[in-house]
């Protein structure tokens, strides 16, 4: 169904035209026409994610957690992280937690909290992220993906947050992440 314009929007935003540039299986980027809060017209790129972000800090009974490094191709780097992934919109996010853990790491656990909600980027992108503590764990199967090359690390809670206070974690998820579990040990 075709959009009717101007769509209005919070803070008094007005959407008079969206045009989508490019669409792939996970992202739909938009070039909208707009009428700013002030007034006047504008323009905005839009980076519409069709999955929900989740990550994962799997913390056992001695107080290690697990670390993925994996190359990023956007950055042409490795980076260490969280186990992450994609929740598509036909499964919940707790579920795909449970399945990005055993993916990436080969773990399962008993007991999941939910430890926070994010948008990533909300400057350009609607990128929504939901992170999950799992406890109680025990081993299950890893079952890379064609697009992962990970190396996976057991260590110290508190090494891994001391990990983010030296910039040896970048990703915006798991420096969250980590973060929010240091003020809650403190």
């Amino acid at each position: 169904m075709a959009e009717k314009f101007p769509i209005a929007k919070v803070g008094g935003w007005q959407t008079k035209t969206s045009v989508v540039a490019y669409e792939n299986p996970w992202i739909r980027v938009a070039h909208e026409e707009v009428v700013t809060p002030k007034g006047t017209d504008g323009i905005y790129g839009v980076v519409h994610f069709k999955n929900t972000a989740i990550g994962v800090v799997p913390i056992d009974d001695e107080g290690n957690t697990w670390l993925v490094k994996q190359s990023r191709y956007t950055l042409n780097q490795y980076t260490w992280e969280i186990p992450e992934g994609g929740c598509p919109q036909c499964e919940s996010p707790l579920a795909a937690a449970k399945r990005e853990l055993e993916e990436e790491v080969g773990l399962q656990a008993h007991d999941w909290q939910p430890l926070m909600t994010m948008h990533l980027s909300n400057s350009v992108s609607d990128e929504f992220c939901e992170v999950f503590v799992a406890r109680d764990l025990f081993a299950g199967q890893q079952q890379l993906e064609a697009t992962e090359d990970i190396e996976v690390k057991k260590i110290l809670l508190v090494d891994a947050i001391e990990m983010v206070k030296r910039g040896e974690i970048t990703d915006a998820i798991s420096v969250a992440a980590l973060l929010r579990i240091a003020l809650d040990l403190k």
